[in-house]
């Protein structure tokens, strides 16, 4: 297992590295604490794929090829992970490839919804979208939507200051979630209506 790790490709490292990321920022205990995020299977699953889909669409924009080149076999990574979870859940094989076709329409309707509504001139659209598969129970006023709308925007900005050749090499830095839940919204607030316009 070890000799393995040591004889990976540097594209087979930097899909690790980009992937365990993603992973450990997902797991930050601030999402969970501060920003109401479910502490469930469901809930770190969306903060996975919420991360994921920010850092696919970088590497989408990247004029370096090496870097783009990394979007498809990060997402394999991401699928294989979601496998080998599921069977260490003890998910029986014929359930598991019903399970992942299911995941993977969750991804591909959460991305479609979470890009379009980004490019939405009315920011509380990305807010509603995130409402409606984030915090689905989430009570009125509580703001979580709002807060991590504001942090994923803030991932985005990040994620387009740094380097394509660094993002190449696998190397990503978040920005701390904590400064993004500190921060007041007077537009908290989204009725279930709005919610309910969401695109998943």
């Amino acid at each position: 297992m070890i000799l393995s790790k040591f004889r990976r490709s540097p594209h087979a490292r930097s899909i690790a590295a980009l992937y365990g990321a993603i992973v450990a920022q997902a797991r930050t205990t601030t999402f969970y604490t501060d920003y109401g995020v479910p502490d469930t299977l469901e809930g770190r699953f969306d903060l996975i794929v919420l991360h994921l889909v920010l850092v696919l669409s970088r590497l989408e924009r990247c004029a370096d090829s090496a870097a783009q080149g990394l979007g498809q076999a990060l997402f394999d990574e991401f699928c294989r992970d979601l496998d080998a979870n599921l069977r260490e859940m003890g998910v029986g094989d014929l359930a598991v490839p019903k399970r992942m076709q299911a995941f993977g329409e969750a991804f591909y309707g959460r991305r479609a919804a979470y890009l379009e509504s980004l490019a939405d001139t009315n920011e509380q659209a990305f807010e509603k979208a995130l409402a409606r598969n984030i915090f689905p129970g989430d009570s009125k006023g509580s703001g979580g939507p709002a807060r991590l709308a504001r942090y994923a925007r803030g991932v985005g900005q990040n994620l387009d200051a740094q380097q394509e050749g660094a993002l190449a090499c696998g190397e990503v830095v978040f920005p701390a979630p904590d400064a993004f839940a500190k921060v007041q919204t007077s537009n908290a607030q989204i009725s279930d209506a709005q919610i309910s316009d969401a695109k998943v």
